[in-house]
């Protein structure tokens, strides 16, 4: 054995020794690092200063468009505007340990930050959903007051900036406050409460049949007598409302008058007959160009109170906070620039300047934005004053305008065409089409009985085609991105031409003159197609029931999607034929289309603006569609999309003889695609050279129908994204009396006891 282990030592285990601290790998390398930790805090509070810059600048574009992308834009820095200068807090408030003078620069830089969560004046929520978290920044408020407090008494009493600091402290509580406010009172609950007037007991009935039972016991000959209160209301319109057209100014005083008389219908408030007649009695003697005029300015009001400070600076007690804010930042400047700044890096004494000087200048930008504003043209100029042709000038610049539209099929028709920047909504109707949508989103399927397939491409190939159009609906149904996709790729964007205004004005106008009644305002209300071919002067032989059994019996989504199909067989059919666009029938015939497929796109990317009439929209849709595919499946149609594609697909449905048995008969009710019965119903409809008009105006009907019922918060909610033209019929209908919120009939009836002789 000791032999063995002289000739074979025993073996020894060499453990290798973790590497020190200096060879520890880095993931983010060091000169990385060091560029982090100089420009953090640097680069982030440039780049909020730059979020505010672009917010108060292009925050009121989003009333003035409904495209996704620059409303993406907006809303990403709405949030990081938030989130940027909350994070700057933290990293200011890490770095107060260092020893360097630096720091005083960096505690002077806080207050700044209030001043940007305070945000601009043109944008405070984004959303009505963001005016209901009020508590929540009231909340933030303070936590970050604490936090810059914080932060600034790290630095005394060797704070040479602490009298700036202060100053900007109180500019950034009151910017920080004012924006707090702004969305209490522009939270439906609190925008209710302000409206309501004090509570109404009535006349003192108990006291009144008191004395009516002593009289009577002491068997005196006593009646009460009845005798109306006199209304003390004053109103402007007690003898008539002014006649001809309005000028610039008297449309925006206007607009604010009827403003603060039915701003109440965004919470559902009722209002009394006497306010009816007094705004059906103005809008009976407009025009319609005038009318559009007064209801665009009127729904900018309402942008203003919902989602921007309007309500809060235009009083007396904002602006004298504001007036203390812009003074404090101009005395902080002052102070600043006379500073002995020799201890202080170079670049951070520019990045100071940059943001005093931002701040004053945002400050420049919306005391410039307000002076010139609808909101103080309507509360402070009169007709009579100095500034009066000053600010008609001003408003002749932000006036509607028209131009002549070039392109077919509309070429020659006057549209509206006001440049972006001095819209006051976006001038335009989104147009979705369901023959369209369904030829284009098709998947291509095998036929075992053939090889080719649709397209005519190879079986090979179509399989590819078909595996790669899953795999895109499979991404962007996970990424919930299929509305923006389907907004992107299938909804076109039609101007608003002036001819068709005046087609939806003249209706409206007919029918408010008709409704003399609440009982025929309440038909008028209801109707949603059937009122109007009662009252059209149409030949003996069109079959009037036959038309209205599609509306009134079946379900409003239903008689939406029958009417759109109907309208578009039919307008397919004819689409080749040579007719000028000025001509009537023609007209008639380009509006149905354009309505038609603006009623489609509510009912389908905004459902929840039709979500009190909408029903099972979004099935009856979904199975119309399936129905509509398999059918150009069978067909072999191209996938590709294109007017000749579309039209003749139209004419193959139509070609499918749907007379001899009712499609419901024949399918049953599972499935509720309603492709053939529109067929049926356009077949119906082809037979009546009047049948252009019939849909337009039933369109009409239809569009006020939904109109009116849509919710009110929904109508609000869309003038932050462009706005809708329901939503301006909307308002047409409340101010020509035609909905149901005017309750209030009379006013309380006086009791008199009169004892007889």
């Amino acid at each position: 054995m000791a032999l063995l282990s002289e000739n074979f030592p025993t073996p020894t285990l060499h453990l290798q020794t973790p590497p020190s601290n200096d060879q520890t790998f880095d993931l983010i390398p060091p000169h990385v690092k060091e560029l982090w930790e100089r420009w953090n805090t640097r680069g982030l509070i440039l780049f909020s200063l730059s979020l505010q810059t672009f917010l108060i600048l292009c925050a009121p574009l989003r009333k003035r468009t409904s495209r996704k992308f620059p409303i993406f834009l907006i809303w990403s820095a709405y949030l990081l505007a938030d989130w940027t200068a909350s994070f700057i807090v933290g990293l200011i408030s890490s770095n107060q340990s260092k020893s360097d003078a630096n720091v005083y620069l960096l505690a002077f830089w806080a207050p700044f930050l209030l001043i940007h969560l305070g945000g601009p004046d043109t944008i405070t929520a984004f959303a009505l959903e963001d005016n209901a978290l009020w508590l929540r920044h009231l909340i933030g408020l303070l936590f970050q007051v604490v936090a810059t407090v914080y932060v600034f008494i790290q630095t005394i009493p060797q704070n040479k900036l602490r009298v700036p600091a202060i100053l900007m402290f109180l500019a950034g509580i009151i910017k920080y406050a004012e924006r707090t406010r702004a969305l209490y009172l522009a939270s439906l609950g609190s925008f209710r409460a302000s409206m309501l007037k004090e509570p109404d007991p009535g006349p003192d009935y108990a006291k009144l049949m008191e004395e009516f039972t002593c009289k009577k016991d002491a068997h005196l000959p006593t009646t009460i007598q009845l005798v109306n209160e006199p209304n003390q209301e004053w109103s402007p319109f007690t003898s008539t409302a002014k006649a001809g057209d309005l000028n610039q100014l008297e449309v925006v005083q206007y607009a604010f008058l009827y403003f603060n008389k039915f701003k109440g219908l965004i919470v559902d408030l009722i209002f009394s007959f006497k306010e009816r007649n007094e705004s059906r009695d103005f809008f009976l003697k407009r025009t319609p160009s005038d009318a559009l005029k007064v209801i665009e300015v009127e729904l900018n009001f309402i942008y203003e109170v919902l989602f921007t400070k309007v309500v809060v600076i235009h009083n007396i007690f904002g602006s004298i906070f504001r007036f203390i804010s812009s003074c404090s930042v101009t005395v902080a400047l002052v102070l600043f620039s006379r500073l002995d700044k020799t201890d202080f890096r170079k670049l951070d004494v520019r990045i100071t300047y940059a943001l005093l000087v931002g701040a004053l200048a945002l400050d420049f930008v919306s005391f410039s934005m307000t002076v010139f504003s609808d909101w103080t043209i309507a509360t402070l100029i009169k007709d009579d004053s100095i500034l009066a042709t000053f600010f008609e000038y001003l408003l002749w610049l932000k006036r509607k305008r028209v131009s002549v539209h070039k392109k077919s099929p509309f070429s020659g028709l006057k549209k509206l065409d006001t440049p972006r920047i001095f819209r006051r909504w976006r001038e335009s109707v989104s147009q979705f089409n369901l023959i369209a949508y369904c030829l284009s989103e098709r998947i291509p399927t095998d036929d075992s009985r053939n090889t080719s397939v649709c397209c005519g491409c190879s079986f090979a190939w179509n399989k590819t085609v078909r595996l790669l159009r899953r795999i895109k609906d499979f991404v962007i149904d996970y990424l919930g991105a299929k509305e923006f996709f389907d907004d992107w790729k299938y909804v076109s964007r039609q101007p608003v031409f002036e001819k068709l205004w005046d087609l939806i004005f003249e209706e409206m106008l007919e029918k408010s003159k008709a409704a003399e009644t609440v009982e025929i305002t309440e038909e008028i209300c209801s109707s949603r197609g059937s009122y109007v071919l009662k009252s059209m002067d149409l030949p003996s032989e069109i079959d009037i029931g036959e038309l209205i059994s599609d509306i009134d019996e079946v379900a409003f989504d239903e008689s939406l999607m029958l009417w759109h199909i109907a309208t578009e067989l039919c307008y397919r059919d004819e689409q080749n034929t040579n007719t000028n666009v000025n001509d009537t029938g023609t007209s008639y015939r380009e509006f149905s289309k354009v309505l038609s497929d603006y009623m489609l796109y509510l009912l389908v990317m905004l459902p929840s603006m039709m979500s009190a009439v909408a029903g099972i929209g979004e099935i009856r849709f979904r199975d119309t569609c399936a129905e509509a595919k398999k059918f150009f499946d069978r067909r072999r149609f191209s996938c590709t999309l294109d007017e000749t594609i579309i039209m003749k697909g139209c004419r193959e449905i139509l070609a499918v003889n749907v007379t001899d048995a009712n499609p419901v008969e024949v399918k049953g009710d599972k499935s509720k695609s309603v492709l053939f019965n529109g067929s049926l119903l356009a077949k119906k409809l082809k037979k009546y050279n009047e049948k252009w008009e019939i849909m337009s105006k039933v369109w009409i009907e239809m569009l006020g129908y939904a109109a009116s019922h849509c919710r009110p918060d929904q109508h609000a909610q869309q003038v932050s994204k462009g706005g809708e033209l329901i939503t301006v019929v909307w308002l047409l209908m409340a101010h020509f009396g035609l909905g149901e919120q005017f309750q209030i009939s009379e006013g309380h009836a006086r009791a008199k006891l009169r004892v007889h002789k």
